[in-house]
């Protein structure tokens, strides 16, 4: 075990008393608790942990955050592992293993890494033009694409962890925990309001934690080091009842209403075996809050030069990040390269560490005076107007190269310098990420040469460096003037806090020079300045992409890739913009910027699911029968959200036997079936046959109270959506049943009409589908087994397609006299908390009279048998009523419904569409699959055959002796009594009749004939 050579002796918010033992690519380190796997790396000197995708080029820690482009490892093994990790955000346990990905057989000595030597076959669009490359080519590239492809190893079983998601109403949501964000969390907390801050890391503080807290240039705020002021300010916030702070917590996605998704790392830092059993690894927050305030702080942008991807090639904020939050050293002998005041900041405080800094190289003519007289006082070398031009160092960086600039290009080199660290900044962007994803419009500031919040679009304000605010002090009042702000708007009063005194200010950073890519003396296309260093796409690549006509920024990222990358081009795709900007002759502002789209960072797909897994993934919704079923043997299947009886099978029956016992017994003396799960809809209101007509095909206005029609539901386009019995309760009130697995579907379709497109009229719909149980009971002795259920019921007084109240054991209860087997049928419907006392009362009476309990398998065959059609079997999304041979359904008197102009398009009249028929096979024993392409001829041809249609349902009648099935054929309407056939795999087509679907019709017919 190594120990730590580059661990600063003082500093850090680290904990110094707990060593932990980790493991990187196979060695063993030491690190300290509170380090992220990148700075207890960095401790150790470890720099090279990467590979880049395309060309497999070494890659190292360049971020100290979500934003490192290059740093992913694999953590873990088998089930528990997690690929793509970034080492800048993973938290090092005792015991963690990491491993490199995307290289083989190892890290340092990586076969892929062949890519780069032949890179300059590898520009942009490469994949694409390979697809459209001679006959052949793709079949040659594709194995060597795909196996190369992807970056670490998925796990290789079920993941053992638990997740879950919680719903929560705040009245401020601060998002960011850095001095803008606590000060706008202590000002909100203070008013009274529900307020929840949310903070990315482990610790509160943001960039507080990143500035000296000894030395000459030590900050302190109200005389307290910045740690202390910290944790003054979070104890604080612990006392406000009202209050809740959340670290570890990233807001990933900004969505419609002010609904923001955060996403808590619970348990990720610690080892597996000290979880708690009871505590998730990750939990999602889903948070509704009346006002957001986003203190999302800065990133800081990358320079873009030629070999700038070398290990060792770091943000300037990232290098102060690691020295003074987590006391790592990343360089002993660092050179700066900047165009801005900000980076000047990181040399010095090298130097005050005891590095020799070699020298800052700044591509502006001047900055700040005072930052020269610091430089000066520390005796560190300044190169003005100058650029780094190359750099060397495999593995790490070892030197670099330095040019002054000479117009547009550079003049004579100037000097190489040895260096093991490079320090860059490019300027900073304001994190608009979660702005830009609430639909808030960015505006382009020239001085800080980037984009910044613009207009809100939502109940959103953003704070300190996140709107561009620059200073300390600027984001601690802004801070705080927000907070107050946003509680006020929400309900409360308060003033702002007072913001602490603060002792030692940065210069404040200004004269930033914007510098999209350093300029060189070699051809664009001769360098290797790469702007996204995780997929390697260079400056040349950009300007290939403008010159090959990908004009918009859009087009530009999808044909390079650029930005692409798990790290969305956080520090990188600015620049990208300036590059394109420059190579079409336009501004910034002009080209503008690609989509900011959620997640702001990658999370897990356990994430997400929450405690929705296993069983609870689609929980299975029963009717109050069901334990009754279960006992009986039935054999389940899922139907929507519901679990239903599919049939009875007795000892020693097969589900087959059992079916066709079921459906003779239905049609010989009664059977009853178990129709809860129906789709039901309470409709009331005064317009409530004016919704009616507009939603049904057919007319509703003369319906009377206690009288039931079918009708069918079309969308838009007039293909049926859903059908179902409504019957009138009374003049405003309706009773709509819809098919189970269509019931919410439906309930979400007729709201969204009244919601948006009828919000005239006096509707209101309510879901009581779970509020009743329903007894089907079907059969010639139908009718004297309801009326010996029912205490107060003549089945005689009741016509056909009409429903009336009665009791049932004192239990009021409503009876519809409907069907859907071809049977004499009433259907019982009661209050579901008795629906099982009704079944088992049922039973008791009917059992005696040969009453048969039958699952919807037979519910199905029976309804086949008189041609009844299921919507989601008979239909498929492209049938009309005329395609279903139904158009007596569809009124041609009355007013416009939906879906009405679509059944006169020119597509929809044709006569050669698809139509309901009847099939019936030679060979009254072969049951045709349902599904079979149905041709016209008894050999099948060579391919491509002509389809005429496809069979929708099938069965084997035991009532008919013999098999039965529907299908939709061309004009089947028209082909009565002409034969087709039923292709089969392997074998010959099955030759099979057309004929109408009222399959028991038939059978009357000819019996009465």
């Amino acid at each position: 075990m190594t120990t730590e050579p580059f661990r600063l002796a003082h500093g850090g918010i680290i904990d110094r008393g707990t060593p932990v033992r980790f493991r990187f690519d196979g060695t063993e380190y030491q690190g300290c608790a509170g380090d992220t796997l990148a700075s207890a790396l960095i401790a150790n000197g470890v720099h090279f942990v990467a590979r880049s995708f395309k060309y497999h080029r070494p890659r190292g820690i360049v971020g100290a955050g979500p934003e490192d482009p290059a740093g992913l490892v694999q953590i873990g093994r088998g089930a528990e592992t997690d690929p793509d990790t970034r080492v800048t955000e993973q938290e090092i346990w005792d015991g963690l293993e990491a491993f490199p990905q995307n290289c083989w057989p190892s890290l340092k000595y990586d076969v892929y890494a062949v890519n780069d030597w032949f890179s300059r076959f590898f520009s942009a669009g490469f994949y694409y033009k390979t697809f459209i490359g001679p006959p052949g080519s793709w079949e040659t590239f594709e194995p060597l694409v795909r196996n190369s492809a992807g970056m670490g190893v998925a796990p290789d079983g079920p993941d053992p962890d638990s997740y879950e998601s919680t719903n929560r109403h705040c009245d401020v949501l601060v998002i960011g925990a850095g001095p803008a964000g606590l000060m706008a969390a202590l000002s909100a907390a203070r008013s009274g309001a529900r307020v929840i801050l949310a903070e990315e890391t482990a610790a509160l503080g943001g960039r507080l934690l990143s500035l000296p807290a000894d030395g000459p240039d030590a900050l302190s705020l109200d005389g307290m080091k910045p740690t202390e002021w910290v944790e003054k300010a979070r104890a604080e916030l612990a006392e406000h009842p009202e209050a809740t702070v959340l670290t570890r917590t990233a807001a990933i996605g900004y969505y419609a209403q002010n609904f923001v998704a955060l996403w808590e790392k619970v348990s990720d830092h610690l080892a597996p075996g000290a979880r708690l059993s009871s505590q998730p690894r990750q939990r999602l927050w889903r948070i509704r809050a009346k006002e957001v305030v986003l203190a999302t702080g800065g990133i800081e942008r990358a320079m873009v030069f030629h070999k700038n991807d070398r290990p060792g090639v770091m943000l300037a904020s990232a290098v102060r990040t690691y020295m003074h939050r987590y006391a790592a050293m990343p360089g002993q002998n660092p050179v700066i390269f900047t165009n801005n005041d900000s980076a000047w900041a990181t040399a010095f405080d090298l130097h005050d560490a005891g590095a020799r800094v070699a020298a800052i190289v700044d591509s502006r003519e001047a900055c700040a005076p005072e930052l020269m007289e610091m430089a000066a006082k520390r005796n560190i070398p300044t190169r003005m107007n100058s650029v780094v031009v190359d750099t060397n160092g495999r593995h790490r960086i070892t030197d670099l190269v330095v040019a002054r600039r000479k117009g547009k290009g550079i003049g004579p080199i100037l000097e190489s310098i040895e260096a093991d660290l490079l320090a860059m900044s490019s300027g900073w962007s304001p994190n608009v990420a979660l702005f830009a994803q609430s639909r808030g419009q960015l505006r382009w500031d020239d001085e800080m040469a980037s984009f910044r919040p613009g207009t809100s679009w939502q109940k959103a304000t953003s704070a300190g460096s996140a709107n561009g605010t620059a200073t300390l002090a600027g984001c601690l009042l802004e801070g705080a003037e927000v907070g107050a702000a946003a509680a006020t708007r929400a309900g409360f009063s308060i003033e702002p806090a007072a913001i602490p005194g603060i002792a030692h200010m940065e210069p404040e950073p200004r004269g930033i020079e914007a510098l999209w890519f350093a300029p060189h003396d070699e051809p664009p296309g001769k360098t290797k300045a790469f702007v996204d260093l995780q997929d390697d796409v260079k400056v040349a690549d950009l300007q290939l992409a403008v010159r090959e006509g990908y004009a918009s920024v859009e087009h530009a990222k999808r044909y390079t890739t650029m930005g692409m990358g798990n790290d969305q081009g956080k520090i990188s795709n600015l620049n990208a913009f300036g590059i394109i900007a420059d190579a079409l002759g336009k501004t910034i502002p002009e080209v503008g910027t690609t989509t900011f789209r959620q997640p702001w960072k990658p999370i897990a797909f356990g994430a997400l699911a929450g405690q929705h897994v296993g069983g609870h993934f689609q929980p299975r919704r029963t009717t109050p029968m069901h334990e009754w079923h279960r006992k009986a043997n039935a054999t389940f299947e899922p139907v929507g959200d519901w679990l239903r009886a599919r049939a009875y099978p007795q000892p020693g029956e097969s589900f087959h036997d059992a079916v066709q016992r079921e459906s003779k017994a239905t049609r010989r003396t009664a059977g009853v079936l178990d129709a809860s799960t129906l789709g039901k809809i309470d409709i009331r209101g005064k317009d409530a046959r004016t919704f009616l007509n507009r939603v049904y095909t057919n007319a509703w206005s003369k319906l009377a109270p206690g009288r039931c029609r079918y009708g069918l539901m079309l969308g838009e386009d007039g293909m049926v959506f859903d059908d179902g019995v409504t019957s009138c309760i009374a003049d405003d009130h309706f009773h709509m049943t819809t098919t189970t697995g269509g019931a919410a579907r439906v309930l979400t379709w007729l709201e969204d009409y009244l919601q948006t497109e009828w919000p005239d009229l006096d509707v209101y719909l309510t879901s009581v589908t779970e509020e009743w149980a329903v007894a089907s009971i079907s059969g010639p002795k139908a009718a004297d087994i309801v009326a010996a259920v029912c205490d107060d019921f003549d089945p005689e007084t009741l016509p056909f397609m009409s429903w009336t109240t009665a009791h049932v054991g004192g239990i009021p209860v409503r009876v519809f006299h409907i069907s859907f087997t071809g049977e004499t049928s009433f259907e019982i419907n009661i209050p579901a908390t008795y629906g099982l006392a009704l079944w088992e009362h049922i039973l008791d009476i009917g059992w005696p009279m040969g009453l048969t309990p039958y699952g919807t398998e037979t519910m199905h065959l029976l309804r086949a048998e008189k041609g009844f059609i299921i919507v989601g079997q008979e239909t498929d999304g492209t049938m009309t009523p005329g395609d279903l041979r139904m158009d007596w359904i569809v009124s041609q008197k009355k007013g416009d419904f939906i879906g009405k102009r679509s059944l006169s398009r020119t597509d929809t009249v044709r006569t050669d569409r698809k139509q309901l028929v009847g099939l019936l096979t030679e060979d009254p024993n072969e049951v045709l699959m349902e599904g079979a392409q149905i041709i016209g001829t008894p050999h099948e041809p060579a391919p491509p055959v002509p389809m005429l249609g496809h069979v929708t349902s099938s069965y084997m009648s035991p009532n008919l002796g013999r098999s039965i099935a529907m299908g939709v054929v061309k004009s089947g309407g028209a082909r009565m009594g002409e034969t087709v056939y039923i292709a089969r795999n392997g074998k010959a087509p099955l030759p099979a009749t057309i004929t109408e679907t009222d399959f028991l019709g038939m059978t009357e017919d000819k019996a009465n004939g």
